[in-house]
């Protein structure tokens, strides 16, 4: 490693350090002011909930916040690091020594490659699982919390739950759906022809999904059959009706991790979780999938901002103005500000399927690298 490189890295390393604590701690004050409320009125309502919880949390929580600010911080320290040598001179003494602008910020890349990589590796390794434990451990503590509920099946309920199983042409409605005991209460499954019409109807009063055999065991409940050629085929009265107090279907093997999935936002789920969902969903089915591809496919892209913020970074800090340190700060504000409504418009249409998700997730990333082969051309 050249004397260059040494210095370069050293001052970015000390802006990128004080940059990355500051935004870490700003983003956990944003995440106490919404949800520690609602942790200290379960720490009111339960001894077992306590500050070591309430703790604990936040650093489970902590991993998932770091894709987002990582590329930010870099940004940020990037242009501080080298506007400060800039209005040195320092970089032009650099110049005038011989060293292009590629080579002077050589290490940069070296530094935004391994982010990348470390970025990558955390987004399909680490942030699932830091996404998955905490909403867990969350949820966990609100059932702990419910001390007036006894009835541990009207814990943490999710109410009126459907699912569109198109594939296999079912419709699955759940009046409610309690998490804490992995049941639904209340279930109606209407099965459908090829041509759309209601063949069978099956309501329960619980079912639940036998992990083991990959199946779902009814209760309490009844079967109506409809002829489709009878004179009024809907008719209850003409319908084959069949009770039971236990009914094991084999065929029914709706995954619920998918229903309830399929019910959030697609931020608040783990890539796993996402890819779960577009591989068992084609959009074709159900065009909602297209928000959480998109979301799956922006995942695997945001790592690559780390290079393409080094590429914006390097021109601008080294051909702006030496005697106003603001003029950084500027142009890394219009930075984000371009990147972020790049995303919103790539989010609109890829969502509206106006193109495959994977490619307008790539986007604002594509459209970047463009502006940072026109920069570096004018810089050097």
């Amino acid at each position: 490693m050249s004397l260059i490189d040494r210095y370069i890295l050293k001052e970015w390393i000390q802006a990128f350090a004080l940059i990355l604590g500051l935004i870490v701690g700003i983003l956990i004050l944003q995440n106490m002011y919404d949800s520690l409320p609602d942790l200290l009125d379960m720490a009111a309502s339960t001894e077992e909930v306590g500050t070591e919880e309430i703790v604990f949390y936040y650093a489970l929580a902590l991993p998932s916040y770091l894709p987002l600010i990582i590329p930010i911080a870099l940004l940020i320290s990037l242009l501080f690091s080298l506007g400060n040598l800039h209005r040195n001179n320092e970089i032009i003494a650099m110049r005038a020594s011989g060293a292009g602008l590629l080579k002077i910020s050589r290490s940069l890349w070296v530094v935004g490659m391994m982010l990348t990589a470390l970025l990558l590796y955390m987004t399909t390794s680490l942030v699932p699982f830091s996404v998955e434990q905490s909403r867990t451990f969350i949820n966990n503590l609100e059932y702990r919390s419910q001390v007036d509920v006894s009835d541990v099946k009207e814990q943490g309920l999710v109410y009126n739950l459907g699912f569109d199983n198109r594939k296999d042409r079912r419709l699955w409605f759940m009046n409610r759906f309690s998490e804490r005991a992995w049941l639904g209460l209340g279930v109606n499954v209407f099965t459908r022809s090829e041509e759309g019409q209601e063949i069978s109807r099956i309501s329960a009063n619980v079912a639940y999904f036998d992990n083991t055999e990959e199946h779902w065991v009814f209760l309490n409940g009844r079967e109506l059959s409809f002829d489709q050629e009878a004179e009024d085929p809907y008719d209850p009265s003409q319908a084959r009706i069949s009770t039971f107090e236990e009914r094991i279907f084999d065929n029914f093997r709706e995954d619920p991790n998918l229903m309830l999935a399929l019910h959030k936002d697609p931020k608040e789920l783990s890539i796993f979780e996402l890819r779960k969902i577009i591989e068992t969903i084609p959009p074709e089915e159900n065009p909602a999938v297209l928000a959480y591809q998109l979301r799956y496919h922006s995942l695997l892209a945001g790592p690559f901002s780390c290079l393409i913020f080094v590429g914006l970074a390097v021109p601008l800090a080294v051909s702006g103005v030496r005697s106003n340190p603001m003029v950084g700060i500027l142009i890394c504000m219009g930075c984000i500000l371009v990147f972020y409504l790049l995303t919103i418009a790539a989010t609109i249409i890829g969502e509206l399927g106006l193109m495959p998700a994977s490619i307008a997730a790539w986007i604002p990333n594509v459209t970047l690298f463009g502006t940072v082969i026109w920069l570096f051309r004018r810089a050097h």
